[in-house]
């Protein structure tokens, strides 16, 4: 293990601003800088365009998911806004979300020449940090990245800090994370039931499209074993309260270690099983069993396209808020389906416990041959006409700017999806369609005085010292936890299996992370 000093955020920050506001453009390996930041589009490897024409560089950059249709237009675009000034060219590889765990890990550890790569705390964001894949950024944010740190508030970068460093660009627009069920309204509408208010009311819809509807399957969730949090069980975590349950910072997206409340304690399944976690195991267990939720839902990977079907009645969904693809999609599909957007999250003032992290971010590997390049780009994200190009597509084509904020999508050639590589608070657009509620949440979340602050806000897990067992756990946890949290595995048995094969790493785990976080505690 490689000791790393800690640096202070504070004075990292207040170089990248005091280059923002003052310094005079740097020179290095790949040209010299100055400030002519005219034509559309541009901004220079420092602050303002290149003097001198860079040689061209093209950028391999992984992302989650299935490449847009129209992908090739909007690259085609940015690297015509690019030629004059970073002069970048881009080789988007997609991975799909099933795959992305494995594959980003493969590509990592085999060194292959790989310049910017999605990841996640859920995902393997501290192993691969533990294992020296990325570089730290803050000499590359100082020298290249002052419009990526302006967007950006310092709240976020303190938050998302790693063994103290910043390793990789946080992607995220609120702090709090949005959570939905997505439901068919014109269904609802149809039997006569009035909005869905509460859970129960939610299940009462899905049964009644259970009598009712044969071609349409009740409820959707997620299945793979890199997707447990939008698991049907696991996803209430995100909107019950009393206790508030809130996933560890050493397993990502599994609830058998998690924290309770904002006590600073690590608590564990295997150790005593949590009341209301067991109630949504033997919830999700019977609503499989009755029929409610997709038969194969452990083998679907492409989640989305199912959703777009419109044979779905309901379905969880990882942001507030209906996407437009889907809504034109299930429209399109269904002559006549509408979907409309469910959420159990409350904007009482105080009421949701927030670290601030985010779910998201931007890592630069350090095989990568294009450092400096890479972090040039993602600066030039960081110019409002730049974001827009990158996150909603071609304007008039892809979609239609209403007024500084908002926008409307046009077709489904281009999807939103910013998240997966240059989301920030500052330039991301609401979709001009959501409904009242959606645009109250987000505006609500977007305050981080309305949330209630994490005692371990600041606190970054290392989990080297266990690395091995959250390997070997992570192997175990993926042929049980799904199962059990989709309801289609027997819980007590499923249960008994996980804890005898998955407790004695859980358990190493759980001590160090414990460790950890009594030692930042006492330091603060």
């Amino acid at each position: 293990m490689k000791i790393r000093k800690r640096w202070s955020m504070m004075l990292v920050l207040s170089l990248m601003m005091a280059t923002l506001v003052g310094c005079s453009a740097s020179s290095n390996d790949t040209g010299n800088a100055a400030g002519d930041s005219s034509s559309k589009g541009g901004t220079a490897p420092s602050a303002g365009a290149a003097t001198t024409k860079l040689d061209p560089v093209t950028l391999k950059i992984i992302l989650p998911g299935d490449r847009p249709a129209d992908m090739d237009l909007i690259i085609k675009e940015a690297e015509k806004r690019m030629a004059d000034t970073i002069n970048v060219k881009l080789n988007l590889v997609f991975v799909p979300w099933s795959d992305l765990a494995q594959k980003t890990q493969v590509m990592l550890a085999s060194g292959e020449d790989v310049d910017l790569i999605f990841d996640a705390p859920w995902l393997h964001m501290e192993q691969m940090i533990s294992a020296g894949y990325y570089e730290p950024l803050e000499d590359l944010l100082s020298k290249y990245g002052q419009d990526a740190v302006k967007v950006r508030s310092e709240q976020m970068f303190n938050a998302n800090k790693f063994q103290g460093k910043i390793y990789a660009l946080p992607l995220g627009n609120t702090h709090l994370a949005g959570r939905t069920y997505l439901v068919r309204k014109d269904l609802r509408e149809k039997y006569g039931l009035p909005p869905i208010q509460t859970y129960d009311d939610l299940i009462k819809f899905a049964y009644k499209v259970k009598e009712n509807e044969k071609d349409v399957i009740p409820l959707l969730a997620y299945g793979q074993a890199g997707q447990k949090d939008v698991s049907w069980g696991a996803f209430r975590a995100f909107m019950e309260y009393d206790p508030q349950i809130l996933r560890s910072d050493a397993l990502g997206q599994s609830l058998v270690l998690y924290y309770k409340n904002n006590d600073g304690k690590v608590y564990n399944l295997f150790d005593e099983m949590e009341p209301r976690v067991w109630s949504w195991i033997e919830d999700a267990r019977k609503l499989y069993t009755d029929g409610l939720i997709h038969p194969d839902i452990l083998a679907l990977k492409d989640i989305d396209s199912v959703i777009n079907s419109g044979k779905i009645a309901v379905a969880v969904y990882n942001e507030f808020g209906v996407p437009s693809s889907m809504s034109a999609a299930v429209a399109q599909n269904v002559p006549g389906a509408e979907l409309e957007a469910v959420t159990f999250i409350q904007t009482e003032k105080g009421k949701n416990i927030t670290n601030f992290k985010q779910a998201n971010f931007q890592a630069i590997p350090k095989v990568s041959k294009n450092k400096e390049r890479a972090m040039m780009f993602l600066n030039w994200t960081a110019q409002k006409e730049n974001y827009d190009l990158l996150a909603y597509g071609i304007e008039g084509t892809h979609y239609e700017a209403v007024g500084d904020d908002q926008y409307k999508q046009i077709g489904t050639n281009y999807s939103y999806f910013p998240y997966a590589w240059i989301w920030n608070p500052t330039m991301d657009r609401l979709n001009a369609g959501f409904d009242e509620e959606t645009i109250k949440h987000y505006k609500f979340n977007k305050d981080a005085n309305n949330l209630t602050t994490s005692i371990l806000t600041g606190f970054s897990f290392d989990p080297s010292p266990v690395i091995n067992e959250i390997s070997l756990y992570n192997a175990t946890e993926d042929k049980y936890y799904s199962a059990l949290f989709d309801g289609a595995a027997d819980p007590n048995e499923t249960w008994a299996k996980f804890k005898k094969e998955g407790e004695a790493n859980a358990k190493k785990i759980q001590i160090e992370l414990q460790k950890q976080i009594d030692a930042f505690l006492a330091s603060k």
